[in-house]
């Protein structure tokens, strides 16, 4: 059992244990408060009673997340996953709370640390400024999910008894409804673009609602767009890798893990590579129609590509992508948005990212196909869109590549997309033909109403 002492101003829980040799030892466990003192004493004492008891260990946060990275992490996380946790146990974790030992962490000092987080200025890395000048509620959360899973694992383990981390008070993130363009702006962008390579990625990006890296890791072994797959309105891309930059240490520690093709650095000495490598999640492996349009621009596309290859000789770097640099280096992320920021300001265009075209295709595609929340779901590759996509048992590949028949409709084959009408609600030209002859000729009309009438009394 346990008792409290006070010395002082201070009070002591003191109770006996057996540790991992099962030798007998005693504890002192110091709190600044009776409540305290008497609350952690009903907390040992209903333990050892329920043997749930863990013994004290002296075990740091910042070795426990050492062992939990390297047993957990690397088993579990993708390569991206791997790189931003590694981030923010380096950056925001271990210098606040790495010293402190595992079974002191409780609900009280997580709601301080997110507190003393807030008022943390957000670091620099590689070079690049932050987006905000403190840790915002964003990177808290993504602390918070980091850390109750590490401590999942640490009760999994039997180094504290149970998880602070579901009870402490982590900080609201109000997400900001990210603006983007509509089809009439978009177009306008797209007759604007003087850039090859920014123009087939806008087209990728809002005609088949890809990533930026999916865009970036497109290669032609992917792209079917054959005169028969046009024909049958069956012409698609095969989304089944992504362009990345990652660390040399991430790819050794994780054995290559998710890595497809590593792209020679231009320069010695360097940290990272560019990579292909599987997308984070399954449902981002996907299958996705193009509109005929496309399909055709893609076809000129490499055509020209072929040309540029064919004059480069030996000096043309050919890894097959669909987006390259001039050379046929892969074109990053970061080089696409530049473009991107230049052709706004030229155009003088709402501001808002590449990757919100991928927004603006979703909002379009679930418009065009009247709220077909899975058809969409299967183009973005969403393992998530919504609760309501649950109530759905699987995805349609006929409905799916609907959409890029509509979208070529809508918005390829229209000059002004204010003129597009649904599928169906077309009045016939023959109908059209027909009314405007009645209104010109009334004799014509007589006509027709006595043969109705006529035809209305024999069939009584």
């Amino acid at each position: 059992m346990a008792t409290i002492i006070k010395r002082k101003k201070k009070y002591s829980v003191v109770y006996y244990y057996d540790d991992e040799k099962g030798e007998k030892r005693q504890k002192w466990e110091t709190y600044n408060t009776s409540a305290e003192a008497k609350r952690r004493k009903a907390e040992v004492e209903n333990q050892q009673i329920q043997g749930t008891f863990i013994p004290p260990q002296d075990v740091l946060v910042k070795d426990f997340l050492y062992d939990f990275v390297k047993i957990y992490g690397t088993n579990h996380w993708a390569l991206s996953t791997y790189q931003s946790n590694c981030a923010l146990i380096a950056n925001y974790i271990n210098p606040i709370i790495g010293n402190l030992p595992i079974q002191s962490i409780n609900a009280k000092s997580v709601d301080e640390y997110y507190q003393t987080l807030k008022k943390t200025k957000s670091v620099v890395r590689k070079n690049r400024k932050p987006k905000s000048e403190y840790v915002t509620d964003g990177v808290i959360n993504s602390i918070h999910k980091v850390l109750r899973c590490a401590f999942d694992q640490a009760v999994k383990w039997e180094l504290i008894g149970k998880n602070p981390f579901p009870l402490a008070n982590r900080p609201k993130t109000e997400y900001k409804k990210r603006d983007i363009w509509d089809s009439a702006t978009i177009r306008i962008a797209l007759d604007g673009c003087k850039d090859p390579k920014l123009y087939i990625a806008m087209n990728l990006a809002f005609a088949c609602s890809m990533r930026s890296g999916e865009i970036s890791g497109l290669q032609w072994p992917n792209v079917h767009i054959s005169d028969s797959d046009i024909a049958a309105d069956d012409a698609y891309v095969i989304i089944d890798k992504e362009l990345a930059r990652v660390s040399k240490d991430a790819r050794q520690l994780l054995d290559e893990k998710d890595i497809i093709q590593v792209f020679p650095s231009m320069m010695n000495g360097t940290s990272t590579n560019l990579v292909l490598k599987k997308p984070k999640t399954d449902s981002s492996i996907r299958k996705v129609w193009l509109p005929k349009t496309l399909a055709y621009i893609l076809r000129k596309w490499k055509k020209e590509q072929d040309e540029v290859k064919s004059f480069f000789g030996n000096e043309y770097y050919d890894y097959n992508l669909v987006v390259t640099l001039p050379n046929g280096r892969p074109c990053e992320n970061r080089v696409i948005e530049k473009e991107f920021n230049k052709l706004k300001e030229r155009l003088n265009l709402p501001n808002v990212v590449f990757h919100s075209l991928r927004h603006s295709s979703t909002t379009y595609k679930l418009k065009l196909n009247n709220g077909d929340i899975k058809a969409t779901q299967g183009d973005t590759g969403h393992s998530q869109i919504d609760m309501i996509t649950d109530v759905y048992a699987h995805i349609l590949d006929e409905d799916r590549k609907v959409n890029a028949q509509k979208f070529e409709e809508a918005f390829y084959a229209n000059c002004d997309l204010r003129t597009v009408t649904p599928p169906g609600s077309k009045e016939s030209p023959e109908l059209n033909n027909i009314v405007q002859a009645l209104k010109n000729s009334p004799e014509l009309t007589s006509m027709l109403s006595n043969l109705i009438a006529q035809a209305a009394a024999s069939s009584k």
